[in-house]
């Protein structure tokens, strides 16, 4: 991939970009590899890592706003607290071409609205942040705007309706706001503008629902295949019973239930997730789908364990970099489902909890290449009863 910005010193965010692609591949497989060295087997299977286009994949933007009100900059600051560090990044080429068309038109709106990016060393201004995020299934948008106050609200109010005239693919618009006077990238407090407010993806013919505060995967051609390839290892298991612990808006667990639903059509879901947005976002996709022998809770994987009396026969971690914690590992040990379905973006963390978890051998392993241009990875692992 070619980029401006990396060759004359303006982001350096995509440290790999000067070797060639299948380098890059190839090292991060020699390092997954290397962190797994003492799990696997001869039963093992390495499956070929699951490569990515190399531009134009991802489906979300955050832009820091700088400069001027008449001005602005939509990028990144090299130091936050200072204003002059900034680069404009709207032509960066992680980013769909119609991402740039609707950054052009976002400077416009951000002078006619008189919304003064914000500056952290003085503490002045009220934009911080423009956070961009397209469905690849109906090309629609979601646009959230990060504000210190809502002081500003009444003028974006009197100007959307010209926005929208000229960007009807802005399906869910919405003010974030975030008062503290910090490089914190947005608060509790969501308003909306539009009646929309939920962005429908779709991976596999399985729709997902992505709402403005919540996590949901950035590169859609890996990300599908990562799901597709859930559903292939679990869907001939002996299953009845799934929980997916960290469940997020629902991916793995949806696409695990509904694969073994053709062959078992008793199957049940229990999804977990301490977030209460991505929680009804999963509800709403499972009610999509059709699955409503299916559970979706907001609570963390602690609280969860007290109210479950079945034993599951699967059970789908993916948790935050920092992995599942002892007291998770502790409970899987006692629980001892017959599967494990393990997917993290961190493999130093994922093989930690690995060694402390008792009786499972490794059946499968794949990288997806979710960050391509970086030494970041996702993998996707399938664990085992021995016993």
């Amino acid at each position: 991939m070619q980029c401006l910005y990396y060759a004359q010193g303006q982001c350096c965010s995509c440290t790999w970009l000067e070797q060639t692609y299948q380098q890059q591949i190839k090292r991060k497989q020699q390092n997954l590899q290397q962190c797994l060295s003492e799990l696997v087997s001869e039963e093992t299977i390495y499956f070929p890592p699951q490569q990515s286009t190399q531009q134009a994949m991802r489906n979300r933007a955050k832009m820091v706003v700088s400069g001027a009100v008449e001005k602005p900059i939509l990028g990144i600051l090299s130091n936050p607290k200072d204003m002059n560090s900034a680069t404009d990044l709207t032509g960066c080429p992680l980013y769909p071409t119609e991402f740039k068309q609707i950054f052009a038109q976002l400077k416009d709106f951000i002078a006619r609205a008189g919304l003064v990016p914000y500056n952290v060393a003085k503490r002045k201004g009220e934009l911080k942040y423009l956070l961009l995020t397209q469905s690849q299934f109906n090309q629609q948008f979601m646009l959230r705007f990060v504000l210190r106050s809502e002081t500003k609200l009444p003028l974006i109010r009197r100007e959307l309706p010209s926005l929208q005239q000229k960007l009807p693919q802005l399906a869910v618009i919405s003010a974030n706001i975030q008062p503290q006077h910090a490089a914190i990238l947005e608060g509790e407090t969501e308003i909306y503008f539009t009646e929309q407010q939920v962005l429908e993806e779709q991976f596999n013919q399985i729709s997902l629902f992505i709402r403005p505060q919540g996590f949901f995967q950035t590169n859609p051609q890996v990300a599908a295949a990562l799901y597709h390839t859930a559903q292939q290892w679990t869907q001939a298991l002996p299953i009845k019973q799934i929980w997916d612990l960290f469940c997020g808006v629902g991916g793995f667990g949806l696409h695990c239930a509904l694969a073994r639903k053709k062959v078992e059509p008793e199957v049940s879901l229990v999804g977990i997730e301490i977030s209460e947005s991505a929680i009804r976002s999963a509800r709403l996709a499972a009610e999509k789908a059709g699955l409503y022998n299916a559970i979706f809770q907001d609570l963390d994987a602690s609280k969860f364990q007290a109210h479950q009396g079945d034993k599951p026969d699967l059970v789908i971690i993916n948790p935050p970099r920092r992995g599942i914690g002892e007291k998770l590992i502790q409970y899987l040990n006692e629980l001892q489902p017959r599967f494990l379905l393990y997917s993290s973006c961190n493999a130093v963390t994922m093989q930690q909890d690995l060694q402390r978890l008792s009786g499972y051998h490794l059946s499968k392993v794949q990288l997806f290449d979710m960050f391509p241009h970086t030494a970041h990875y996702e993998v996707l692992v399938l664990l085992q009863l021995t016993k």
